[in-house]
């Protein structure tokens, strides 16, 4: 009798899932900061602009995240994470796939510190810090820094 009976409410569901009107019913929905925002970041130097398309970490969950487990990133690429405050918490590598430099910018977007970082696949994995606080960061392909001529001092801007 169990057995019947909970073998009706799954065809119960089922069906009553079937006949929805909208077929997005009954999926999960995509939590908002999930998914990275896409944008430009555009970074001043004294030979000119360069842009940077981005996908932007701005939760916690996307920073934790950031580029973890991707085995590319297009030249002109980057991933900016954003704090609501001034920070100095570290970076690290863990499992991240892609060597990669990475910008430390103030709250005005003036670079402070520029690493080169290594991937790790374990631990203990070292962690990357500018030594003084900020307020955002740009992970790019290692060595693309220097081959756009950014610096400490330049500055980056951010448009969505």
């Amino acid at each position: 009798m169990k057995r019947s009976v909970a073998g009706l409410l799954v065809v119960a569901a089922i069906l009553f899932g079937a006949c929805s009107n909208d077929p997005s019913e009954g999926q999960p929905e995509p939590e908002p900061s999930s998914t990275f925002r896409r944008g430009t970041a555009i970074i001043e130097t004294d030979g000119g602009a360069v842009m940077v398309e981005i996908e932007v970490a701005d939760s916690p969950e996307l920073q934790e995240r950031g580029l973890m487990s991707r085995e590319t990133l297009d030249d002109d690429a980057g991933m900016l994470f954003l704090f609501f405050e001034d920070t100095e918490s570290s970076f690290w590598m863990k499992d991240t796939l892609i060597p990669l430099s990475i910008a430390f910018f103030d709250r005005d977007g003036y670079i402070v510190k520029i690493l080169d970082m290594e991937p790790c696949d374990a631990d203990p994995c070292p962690f990357y810090a500018p030594g003084t606080a900020y307020r955002g960061a740009l992970e790019v392909n290692l060595g693309a820094f220097d081959d756009w001529a950014v610096e400490v001092g330049d500055r980056i801007r951010v448009s969505p």
